[in-house]
C-alpha cells in the first residue's frame, strides 16, 4: 500500500462539518497530487454512492468511497475530525475518516489491498492507534502497516488464516482432555460434539469497503461465539465460490448484501438470515444467534434467487430488512417487486395495442381471431394481430402484479398461490386492487406455512406440493368468497370516479401525478403515478380519462432528463465534465421517457434538481389534462406521438416543464456559485493561481 497513502494524504485537523464538506477537503488533497483529474466529477461519484447507502460505520468510522473515471491510481486520503462528522452511523458522529478512490479499471492486486484495509477497520487496538497518532508521517505508515498498532501481532495471526476466509471454533474438548487428571481407570473416549457451521456471503454497491469489514466482524463474531464460519467476500477484485461440500456441510447461512447475490440458489433448503450489509458490521453476533436458532426451528429457505451468476436478475425482497425498518418499509419494497415485474408486460402489450390502432384504426378491437382470418397481405389483418397479441400480453398484467408481490415476500413458493390470486382476481373483476390485496395475501400465507415445524422428512416436498396445495386454497377461498366482490366494487368506484373527473380537479391530479413523476426519478413514487396511469389503460377498451392520465404521466416522466440535457447545453460552466458528458445522454433518454436519466444530476445536487424537476413535471402533467390529450401506449416517448391525441399540445406542455425546470435549475446553481465564490474568495490574495485547484462547487447543500 505503499504507493496508495502518504503523509501529504493526511489530515489530523479535520476541521469540516459535514460529509462532502470532509470529502471535500480529502479530495482536495488527491487532486494535489496528481491522483484525482476532476475534483468535481470524483465528488459526485462519492456523492451518488453515498446516495446509495450511509457510509458512516459504528464506533466513530466513516468510508466514503467510490469507483469514478476521475481517480488515476488507487489512493486512500486519511482525516480525524475533533468535533465527528455525521456519515449515518446509528451511534453517532465519525471521528476518523477514510477517503477511499479505486479507479474504474483497479487491478484485483490494489483491490485487494483496500480490502485488507477495510477489514483492519474492524480492529479496535488499529483505530486507538489512529486517534493517538500525533504526525501524519506515522498515521500513513500506521495505515500502510509498516509501523505495527499494538495488538497487531495476533491480528497477523489471524489475517493468516483469512486466506480461505474461515475461522474455526475453538477445539475446547481435546484442550479439557489434555488438562484431565489421571486416574486408574481408563476414561471413557467421547467424541467433542461438532460445532455449529456456517457459511455467509458479503456485499456492498461497489466492493471495496464495506463488503471486506463484514466478513471481517463476521469472522471475530465467530470465533467469539465458537462456532465455524466460512465468508466468500464477493467483491471488486472477484471472488472465490464456495466449495460445495463446504456449504453442503453448513447448518445455516448469512446473506449480508446490497447488491444481488450471485448464484444465490446455492444455499437453498438452508436456515438462513437475509440481510443488508451493514447489519453484517455492526451487529455480527446478532445475525450468528439468529441463524442458530432458526437452524434449532428447523425452519428453512425453499428456493434460490432467480438469476445466474454475474446476472443483474432481480432477486426477492429480504424478508425481514433491515433491522429498524417499519412495516411501511417492508411493504413498500415487495409492492415494487410486483410492479417492477409487471412494467414489461405493460410496455410490450400497451404498444402492440397501440400499434394495432395506428395501423387499423379504432375499430381494429371488433376484428375476428386473426386464428380464423389472416390475410398475409392486408393492413388490417397485421393491426389485429398486434392488437391481439397485446390483448393477451395485458391479460398478464394482474397475475404477474400478485405473484411477484408475493415472490418479494416468500421468495419462489409464493408464486403459485400469487398468480392463482390474481387470476381469480380478474375472473371476479376485482382489477388491480385485487392484484395487489391477492400477492400480499399469498405472501403472507405462505409465511405462515413456513413457520410451521414439520418432520425433516417431510420438508423436501414442502416447496414443491404441501406449500402450493395449503396456500392456492387458502387463497382461492378468500379472493372467490370473502374479499373479492367487496374489492370489484371499489375498483367500479375508482373507475367511476376517473371518469367524471373534468375542469379544474383533472388540471391538479395531472399536477400531482407529475410532481410524482418527478420526485424520485424512477423510484417508489414515481411507480406508484405509473402503475395508477397503467392500470387504467390496461384494458381493451380504456375511458378518455384513463388515457389522459396516462398522457400526463408520461409526459411529465419526460421533463427531468430533458431539463438536465438543455441546462448542460444552455449553461454548461455549472456543470462539470461528468455532468455535461450525461446531459448528451440525457437528451435520448428523456425522448424516450427514461426518467432515471436525470439521477447522476439528482445525486449530485438533490436541493435543485429534484424540486426543480417536480415544478417542472406538474406544470407539464396539468398542461397535458387541460390539453385534452390521450394515450394509449403505456411508453415510448417522442416515438409514440402520433398515437396521442392532440400531439401539438402535448409537444407544448412538455416543452413548457422543461423550460421551467431548466430555468430553476439555472438560476439555482447560479445562485449557489455566487454565493461560493464570495466565501471562498481571499481579498488578500493577489495571485489567483495559488488558490486551490478545482474548487468550483460543492457537492450539494
Amino acid at each position: 500500500m505503499s504507493d496508495m497513502t502518504g503523509a501529504d494524504l493526511v489530515d489530523l485537523d479535520l476541521s469540516a462539518d459535514t460529509k462532502e464538506a470532509a470529502a471535500r477537503a480529502l479530495a482536495e488533497r488527491m487532486a494535489a497530487q496528481g491522483r484525482v483529474t476532476d475534483l468535481e466529477g470524483f465528488l459526485a461519484d462519492v456523492a451518488a454512492r453515498e446516495a446509495q447507502l450511509p457510509t458512516g460505520l459504528d464506533g466513530g468510522i466513516g468510508i466514503p468511497h467510490c469507483r469514478s473515471e476521475h481517480v488515476t491510481a488507487p489512493t486512500l486520503a486519511f482525516g480525524r475530525s475533533a468535533r465527528g462528522i455525521d456519515f449515518g452511523a446509528a451511534d453517532g458522529p465519525a471521528d476518523l475518516v477514510f477517503l477511499i478512490a479505486a479507479p474504474a479499471g483497479a487491478d484485483d492486486a490494489h483491490l485487494t489491498i483496500l480490502s485488507s484495509l477495510a477489514r483492519q477497520l474492524m480492529n479496535a487496538e488499529f483505530t486507538d492507534a489512529l486517534r493517538a497518532v500525533a504526525d501524519p508521517a506515522r498515521a500513513a505508515a500506521l495505515i500502510r502497516g509498516e509501523e505495527p498498532a499494538a495488538g497487531d501481532e495476533d491480528s497477523a495471526e489471524r489475517a493468516s488464516a483469512d486466506g480461505e476466509d474461515s475461522v474455526a471454533a475453538p477445539a475446547a474438548a481435546s484442550a479439557v482432555a489434555a488438562t484431565a487428571p489421571a486416574t486408574g481407570e481408563p476414561q471413557p473416549s467421547a467424541a467433542p460434539e461438532p460445532p455449529f457451521r456456517i457459511v455467509a456471503v458479503t456485499s456492498c454497491p461497489t466492493g471495496i469497503a464495506h463488503t471486506y469489514m463484514a466478513a471481517e466482524s463476521l469472522e471475530n463474531a465467530a470465533r467469539e461465539a465458537g462456532v465455524e464460519i466460512v465468508v466468500e467476500t464477493q467483491g471488486s477484485a472477484g471472488f472465490e465460490r464456495l466449495e460445495p461440500e463446504v456449504i453442503a456441510a453448513a447448518d445455516g447461512v448469512i446473506l449480508a448484501h446490497d447488491v444481488p447475490v450471485r448464484e444465490k440458489d446455492r444455499f437453498a433448503g438452508k436456515p438462513t438470515v437475509d440481510t443488508g450489509v451493514k447489519a453484517a458490521v455492526n451487529r455480527p453476533g446478532e445475525l450468528i444467534g439468529e441463524v442458530r436458532a432458526k437452524a434449532a426451528r428447523g425452519e428453512a429457505t425453499a428456493g434460490g434467487a432467480a438469476g445466474s451468476a454475474g446476472t443483474a436478475a432481480a432477486t426477492p425482497v429480504e424478508r425481514g430488512g433491515e433491522p429498524g425498518e417499519g412495516y411501511g418499509t417492508r411493504l413498500r419494497k415487495w409492492l415494487m417487486s410486483g410492479v417492477s415485474y409487471m412494467v414489461p408486460f405493460v410496455a410490450a402489450g400497451g404498444l402492440l395495442i397501440a400499434l394495432g390502432f395506428a395501423i387499423g384504426g379504432y375499430e381494429i378491437d371488433k376484428a375476428p381471431s386473426v386464428t380464423d382470418h389472416f390475410a398475409w397481405a392486408q393492413a388490417d389483418s397485421w393491426a389485429a394481430l398486434f392488437f391481439q397479441i397485446g390483448g393477451v400480453a395485458f391479460a398478464f398484467l394482474v397475475p404477474v402484479l400478485a405473484g411477484y408481490i408475493a415472490y418479494g415476500m416468500a421468495d419462489r413458493p409464493g408464486l403459485v398461490p400469487g398468480f392463482v390470486g390474481g387470476s381469480i382476481a380478474l375472473t371476479v373483476n376485482a382489477g388491480f386492487l385485487g392484484g395487489l390485496a391477492a400477492g400480499l395475501i399469498s405472501g403472507a400465507v405462505v409465511l405462515a406455512v413456513q413457520r410451521v415445524r414439520i418432520p425433516k422428512a417431510l420438508r423436501g416436498i414442502m416447496p414443491v406440493v404441501v406449500i402450493p396445495l395449503i396456500s392456492a386454497a387458502v387463497v382461492g377461498f378468500l379472493m372467490f368468497v370473502v374479499i373479492g366482490k367487496p374489492i370489484a366494487s371499489a375498483q367500479e368506484a375508482m373507475t367511476d370516479w376517473l371518469d367524471g373527473l373534468s375542469g379544474a380537479n383533472a388540471v391538479l391530479l395531472g399536477a400531482l401525478l407529475g410532481l410524482m413523476m418527478c420526485f424520485d426519478l424512477g423510484g417508489p413514487v414515481n411507480k406508484v403515478a405509473y402503475t395508477f396511469a397503467t392500470a387504467g389503460i390496461a384494458v381493451s377498451d380504456p375511458s378518455d380519462s384513463a388515457m389522459k392520465i396516462m398522457a400526463a404521466v408520461m409526459a411529465a416522466g419526460m421533463v427531468p432528463p430533458l431539463a438536465m440535457a438543455l441546462a448542460t447545453t444552455v449553461r454548461a460552466r455549472l456543470f462539470n465534465a461528468a455532468e455535461r458528458e450525461n446531459g448528451k445522454a440525457a437528451w435520448v433518454l428523456g425522448a424516450s421517457f427514461i426518467s432515471e436519466g436525470a439521477i447522476p444530476f439528482a445525486a449530485a445536487d438533490p436541493l435543485r434538481v429534484i424540486p426543480s424537476s417536480m415544478v417542472g413535471g406538474a406544470v407539464t402533467g396539468a398542461l397535458s389534462m387541460a390539453f385534452d390529450a390521450t394515450l394509449r401506449a403505456p411508453h415510448g416517448g417522442i416515438f409514440v406521438v402520433p398515437l396521442i391525441g392532440n400531439p401539438l399540445l402535448y409537444l407544448v406542455a412538455v416543452a413548457a416543464g422543461v423550460c421551467v425546470t431548466t430555468a430553476l435549475v439555472v438560476v439555482l446553481k447560479g445562485l449557489r456559485k455566487q454565493a461560493r465564490d464570495s466565501v471562498t474568495r481571499d481579498p488578500g490574495d493577489a495571485d489567483p493561481s495559488t488558490r486551490t485547484p478545482g474548487a468550483k462547487q460543492p457537492v450539494s447543500a
